[in-house]
């Protein structure tokens, strides 16, 4: 690793923050301005409600499967290379997308995305712990932040804006000059670093497993919609994911540097606070996934009015965390990661209330309101357990886990959860049959959610009385509504448990 560090206030160091947030943000809009364009993009690509969670999920299958293992990479072949090839990467996955002719192309540029998301996003933050003087990291990542959560922010104005334009293929061509920037700012003035004590190969063999398993899995309960779970195709697929996830944990179990160190689980908070990650944000992903094409289909909401009215989410969680964080380091996270999965339960019963007469400040604003509060509660104790909850040399490895569980509950449950609600076929096209589809995956999804209540009360009583602290920066890092936010430190990701 460099030894040289910078000073956030140089001009060296606002050029450092700048590359990172540009690279972090891209990958922010990215995921914030997709889900608006599914409908147009449903109509031109001619695909059935099955090609529109595998738009989803192409990228979040990637994403989830090698998020670890490349804080590994970036340990050892330098974190500003990885960095950089990430964001190159995306970039012209970005071109495939908007020029994909078939719903094939455009899956392929979704995973192609999702290759490159897991290459930028542990780099950046990665980036800024090695970068700044110690005094300044807090700062930074604040800093960081808060640039993100803008480009979060204004993700649903800019691709609804541009998809109302006609031309849904701009909100993935808008990636390519913030590619270039981040590219050209990040060789000019972004260090490079890498961690020389990091030994040991590279986990290929747990991530192939994962990868495989996750896509079989994903395959088989996207294609069960159509099919049946008794189709051939189906059972092989669910067959061979099954069988590459116990693969998977043999290897893990048997690595010297696992990509997933299996005796973390062995806490009993950190396996809990993982256990609420799975539901919670596995309702939340499916909500989100269905909420903004219902409010286009069945709503008739333009795609700017349909991606604005998640935002409340977004802005609570800014304005809120902070407070959250710090009211679970003086009571602990049991009240608060119980509290929180129930009010989100709340906010998806009253998206019930949704009908196409429904005015959103008087029926859609307050459930996303209440699904925002939850959060809040949520969301920040929960990262707070899980990074406690392991000696700190581990913290890292701990994050990513959990920001990996995260995106992979969300992956299955938007491949599942729309199939057991009946929303198969061409089911979102048709006004009625999705409203009563809606309903029904709105009803899975406030069970997922009050069973992490469930979870979070039996499994994070603290015995000992001891409280559980996050620093306070932490409580303010911005989170992503796919996942939890990842920790600075990645150095510890290539290191065996």
């Amino acid at each position: 690793m460099t030894d040289e560090r910078i000073a956030l206030g140089t001009a060296r160091g606002r050029w450092v923050l700048a590359a990172t947030a540009l690279g972090s943000g891209m990958a922010f809009l990215d995921g914030t301005v997709v889900n608006v364009a599914l409908p147009a993009m449903g109509e031109d690509l001619n695909a059935d409600v099955a090609g529109l969670q595998w738009i989803v999920n192409g990228y979040m299958l990637m994403l989830a499967s090698l998020v670890l293992l490349s804080g590994s990479i970036g340990d050892r072949m330098g974190r500003r290379r990885t960095y950089v090839v990430g964001v190159i990467w995306f970039g012209i996955a970005s071109v495939v997308c908007a020029i994909a002719p078939t719903l094939e192309v455009m899956i392929a540029g979704r995973v192609l995305q999702g290759i490159g998301g897991a290459l930028l996003t542990p780099g950046s933050l990665a980036i800024l712990q090695t970068s700044f003087q110690h005094s300044d990291r807090g700062k930074a990542v604040g800093a960081w932040s808060g640039l993100t959560s803008v480009a979060a922010a204004i993700g649903p104005f800019v691709g609804g804006t541009l998809v109302d334009s006609g031309y849904w293929q701009l909100i993935f061509l808008l990636n390519v000059p913030i590619a270039l920037v981040t590219v050209l700012v990040t060789l000019r003035h972004v260090p490079e670093s890498r961690d020389e004590s990091a030994g040991g190969k590279l986990d290929l063999n747990g991530a192939i497993l994962a990868t495989l398993g996750l896509g079989a899995l994903t395959y088989g309960l996207i294609s069960a919609g159509d099919h049946g779970f008794g189709d051939p195709v189906v059972v092989a697929s669910l067959a061979i994911g099954v069988l590459s996830f116990a693969g998977f944990i043999e290897v893990e179990r048997r690595s010297s540097h696992p990509m997933l160190p299996l005796s973390i689980f062995a806490n009993r908070r950190f396996t809990g606070a993982n256990l609420v990650t799975v539901v919670v944000y596995g309702a939340l992903g499916t909500a989100t996934f269905l909420v903004v094409v219902y409010l286009q289909t069945g709503l008739h909401y333009s795609a700017l009015w349909a991606g604005a009215s998640l935002l409340p989410m977004t802005v609570l969680m800014f304005f809120l965390s902070g407070y959250a964080g710090g009211l679970s380091d003086r009571i602990g996270p049991r009240i608060p990661m119980t509290v929180g999965p129930l009010l989100m339960a709340g906010g998806f019963l009253l998206m019930l209330r949704i009908d196409n007469e429904s005015s959103y400040f008087s029926t859609v604003l307050p459930a996303v309101v209440l699904l925002g509060l939850g959060l809040v509660s949520t969301v920040a104790p929960l990262t707070a357990t899980v990074m406690s909850s392991v000696a700190d040399h581990h913290a890292g490895i701990a994050s990513g886990v959990n920001n990996a569980v995260a995106r992979s509950a969300q992956l299955m449950a938007v491949a599942a959860i729309p199939v057991a609600a009946g929303i198969t076929g061409n089911a979102y096209r048709d006004p009625v049959a999705f409203h009563n589809g809606f309903g029904k995956a709105l009803w899975i999804s406030a069970v997922l959610a009050a069973s992490g209540a469930l979870i979070a009360w039996i499994t994070l009583g603290d015995r000992s009385g001891k409280r559980h602290l996050l620093p306070a920066e932490h409580h303010h890092r911005h989170c992503a509504l796919e996942a939890p936010p990842l920790a600075d430190a990645h150095a510890d990701l290539s290191r065996p448990s």
